[in-house]
């Protein structure tokens, strides 16, 4: 059916126009993005660099989450499609439970997707564990560092250990004082630095850090040979403006040292501090897929990626097509489903109802209400009908269910489709509407 005209072919034309006018290179790409041209002006983003690295670390977040139970098949088969969707670096999962035949597969699988990719082992308190790490073929370490003085004993396993037995922990000496909790990291670092290593140091709850304990943690940190230094924020207590501080803060008392960083999403902002510390000099962000991890999770990959990426024309090296499937992916091998609306993966994200001005706009230009254009990121546009769908979101629906139709048809329909909907509280399916099609045209025999 010839759906009845509503704008002329150089109305559409001068639509286009107008719109291009308003578009400038890099931040419109078409058929793939259109976002503000702001975004792209040195003087309203500030510096930002050509490249980014992401680090996932959904494997060792899925720890934190309770209740899942996967499979070292199923871990392994996740792994291979991270990897594969360009992830340059990856955290794996802690030592804990593994042997070193476990540790071994897991390097061999993360370098059988891509040699270049980059594996972390994390939580290695010993010298022991970083042996382990070496022997296994992991490109590098994470060793941690609390980041509070005495209150650190809280975060130490073995003070709960000896408690339970009814021993007293205190006589093991173990560190008061902020010195004493960089002093027992030192030994660490350089022992990793040893056997050649990637030494990643991150820095816990910098929420709580104040500028001195920012200097001196740098000073001995980097003195033992870090050669990164992670600013995590646990309780997820940073603004982006704070989170770009103390980045600036510690590229300027360690110029030559790469400085990352790991967000929690409590309010929402976890992308948005990626963005920031970025902003200020940032090498790495640590994320994970869907942002899991424990409380209010991390910054999500597929949001992260696709900010860098269509917002500031900043490169993630992430195969953007494969997000949304990376994403499904994530949620079966843990059991948590993401938001509906979910950014960029949700399966609704590119649903923006049924009203004729929404789905029809996209034969004008399908980057309006849609500033991606949802293959790239491996989805799909969804166009519900709805009570306040119209006649022309219909003919499109019915078309594309293979209903051959006329306008009075359609008009039919829609006036069943309205007082079934209402009738019974709930949308119809692609299912109920080919029926009442079909009764209507029944109904109107070769009078159509």
């Amino acid at each position: 059916m010839d759906k009845p005209a509503v704008f002329t072919d150089e109305e559409i034309a001068r639509f286009r126009a107008e719109l291009a006018g308003k578009r400038v290179p890099g931040a419109h790409a078409p058929g793939r993005w259109s976002v503000s041209p702001l975004n792209r002006r040195p003087d309203v983003r500030g510096p930002m660099p050509p490249s980014v690295r992401l680090r996932d670390a959904t494997l060792r977040s899925v720890e934190t989450l309770p209740g899942v139970v996967a499979s070292t098949a199923a871990k392994e088969a996740y792994l291979r499609q991270l990897v594969g969707a360009g992830v340059r670096e990856v955290v794996t999962a802690g030592l804990a439970g593994r042997d070193d035949k476990a540790l071994r597969t897991e390097v061999e699988v993360i370098k059988g997707e891509n040699a270049d990719c980059r594996a972390l082992l994390p939580l290695l308190r010993t010298t022991e564990d970083i042996d382990r790490a070496a022997d296994a073929g992991y490109d590098g370490v994470q060793i941690w560092v609390q980041g509070l003085g005495e209150a650190s004993l809280i975060y130490q396993p073995l003070v709960y250990q000896q408690a339970w037995r009814g021993q007293d922990w205190r006589t093991a000496g173990p560190a008061r004082s902020r010195a004493e909790v960089l002093a027992r990291a030192v030994p660490l670092i350089r022992h990793a630095r040893d056997r050649g290593l990637h030494v990643v140091v991150p820095m816990l709850m910098v929420s709580y850090l104040t500028e001195e304990v920012l200097q001196e943690s740098v000073a001995v940190l980097t003195e033992a040979g870090a050669a990164e230094l992670t600013l995590f924020d646990g309780p997820g207590a940073l603004s982006p403006e704070a989170y770009g501080h103390l980045v600036a803060r510690t590229k300027e008392a360690a110029p030559g040292v790469e400085v990352g960083l790991h967000p929690h999403n409590t309010f929402g902002l976890a992308v948005g501090c990626a963005v920031a510390a970025v902003k200020a000099g940032a090498d790495v962000v640590e994320l994970s897929v869907n942002g899991y991890c424990g409380g209010p999770g991390n910054a999500d990959l597929a949001a992260t990626a696709m900010a860098f990426e269509t917002l500031y024309g900043v490169d993630t090296g992430i195969e953007t097509r494969q997000l949304t499937g990376l994403a499904r992916a994530g949620e079966e091998l843990t059991g948590y489903r993401v938001g509906w609306n979910h950014p960029v993966t949700g399966t609704s994200a590119f649903c923006w109802g049924g009203l004729d001005i929404i789905t029809q706009e996209t034969a004008v230009d399908p980057l309006l209400h849609n500033c991606l254009e949802p293959t790239l990121v491996g989805n799909t546009r969804v166009v519900p009908f709805t009570p306040d769908s119209g006649p022309y979101t219909l003919a499109d629906k019915l078309a594309a269910l293979g209903v051959d139709t006329t306008p009075a048809l359609v008009d039919e329909v829609l006036r069943r489709a309205r007082a079934a909907m209402a009738r019974e509280g709930r949308l119809l399916t692609d299912a109920d509407l080919a029926a009442l099609a079909r009764e209507a045209a029944d109904e109107a025999g070769p009078q159509r």
